[in-house]
């Protein structure tokens, strides 16, 4: 059982962690304006699997920039810290080698799946775990892989010429514009799951990513 204090996050980790929350908060927003210049993919019967939000107005607090040319400005201007401490990021995971402990491995999904039973509350007893659990890996793992295909279907998007080679192996300028807007509710999705998760299974865990330092009772292979 974790109880004493332990150094759990470094100082890279909490910056680019909050950093990346008020980026992408900008992004996902001023991605709604420009989105509603145009609240569809193609013409209707388009190649497209069927969009709930076709033509929809989102409220103007989730919106910002104001009007498109607005939003673009937002855009364009955020989209640049977001990759350099993705990339900061990523670059410690690789120095440290906590990468090891955050990379989702075959080996994990039987502890995947017990862990996902644990939240489900089909399972009373919290599994054994080290600093990040299976289903945590998996989720980190995943949204890094998202977040490179957020950055290349906008870069499509961004550059449809110059990067005329990208934007056809994504399907075309409309086709990207399809998967980089569902990409944004892939992190809507990540992102609220990960802050319920936090207050209702670990809120210490919450403090350790403003100070660094965890005290918690989860029970730990470490």
């Amino acid at each position: 059982m974790t109880e004493s204090p332990v150094r759990r996050h470094h100082w890279i980790v909490r910056l680019t962690h909050w950093v990346t929350v008020v980026t992408l908060a900008g992004l996902i927003t001023s991605g709604l304006q420009i989105y509603e210049a145009y609240a569809r993919f193609g013409g209707r019967g388009g190649p497209f699997l069927p969009s709930p939000f076709n033509d929809t107005r989102f409220p103007a607090w989730s919106r910002l920039g104001g009007w498109l040319a607005g939003a673009l400005n937002w855009h364009f201007a955020l989209m640049w810290p977001l990759v350099t401490v993705g990339l900061v990021y990523l670059g410690y995971l690789v120095k440290s080698g906590e990468w090891r402990a955050l990379l989702f491995r075959p080996r994990d999904v039987p502890g995947a799946v017990q862990m996902a039973g644990y939240y489900l509350g089909l399972r009373k007893q919290h599994p054994p775990q080290g600093k990040h659990n299976p289903l945590q890996k998996l989720a980190y793992t995943s949204i890094y892989l998202f977040g490179a295909l957020a950055v290349l279907t906008g870069l499509s998007i961004y550059k449809p010429v110059q990067f005329g080679w990208l934007t056809a192996l994504f399907g075309g300028f409309q086709a990207a514009r399809y998967w980089h807007f569902w990409t944004v509710w892939i992190f809507v999705a990540f992102t609220l799951t990960h802050v319920i998760l936090v207050f209702t299974v670990d809120p210490a865990s919450f403090r350790a990513i403003i100070t660094g330092w965890y005290r918690g009772r989860f029970p730990s292979h470490d």
